[in-house]
């Protein structure tokens, strides 16, 4: 099972490198991982599993900040209490987006950045992506506020970019009156 350790610092290079394309049919390596990958962030949404395994709560985590630079994230998200959906995206691509922007007003958080940050990260309120599922069939998802927050961030992380990125260290709550808070 994946651990905290396993998930790599943003002092560590390999999360903001560069990352490839995957190539189909996936390797085992990637087979194998990804399952791990989407476990973790099930148990770490579940307090009595968090607290078990010690691990930190979150939602999505991309190939990078496992220190494999290829184009592919996971998002766990609990739809309803205790129902989850599992998201696998592999070499995504952003086809469309609102124009309409929002930010999570308790903030953003990232398996990858071990400390607290104060302030607002603007996001697209709604996204479409075509994406390969493990079996390298093309998918489509549309997804609004909160999936598409943790879609766009797991999506910058394939990019080198992390949400911290996004805040005005001098006005972290900048631009915050032309968005909406979810």
């Amino acid at each position: 099972m994946l651990r905290t350790k396993d998930i790599l610092d943003e002092s560590d290079s390999r999360v903001r490198a560069e990352n490839t394309d995957v190539t189909f049919p996936l390797n085992e390596t990637n087979k194998n991982i990804i399952p791990e990958m989407l476990k973790h962030l099930r148990y770490s949404q579940i307090e009595k599993l968090s607290k078990k395994y010690n691990l930190r709560p979150g939602m999505g985590l991309a190939a990078p900040q496992l220190g494999i630079n290829e184009r592919f994230f996971v998002v766990c998200y609990e739809r309803d209490k205790g129902k989850f959906e599992d998201y696998v995206l592999i070499n995504p691509k952003v086809i469309s987006y609102s124009e309409e922007m929002i930010y999570a007003g308790e903030g953003e958080g990232c398996l990858s950045v071990n400390r607290e940050v104060e302030g607002i990260v603007p996001r697209h309120a709604r996204i479409s992506v075509e994406a390969y599922d493990m079996d390298g069939n093309l998918q489509k998802y549309r997804v609004r506020e909160d999936l598409a927050i943790a879609f766009q961030h797991e999506l910058d992380h394939l990019n080198g970019i992390l949400f911290i990125d996004y805040i005005d260290p001098k006005n972290p709550y900048k631009d915050a009156d032309n968005m909406r808070e979810i």
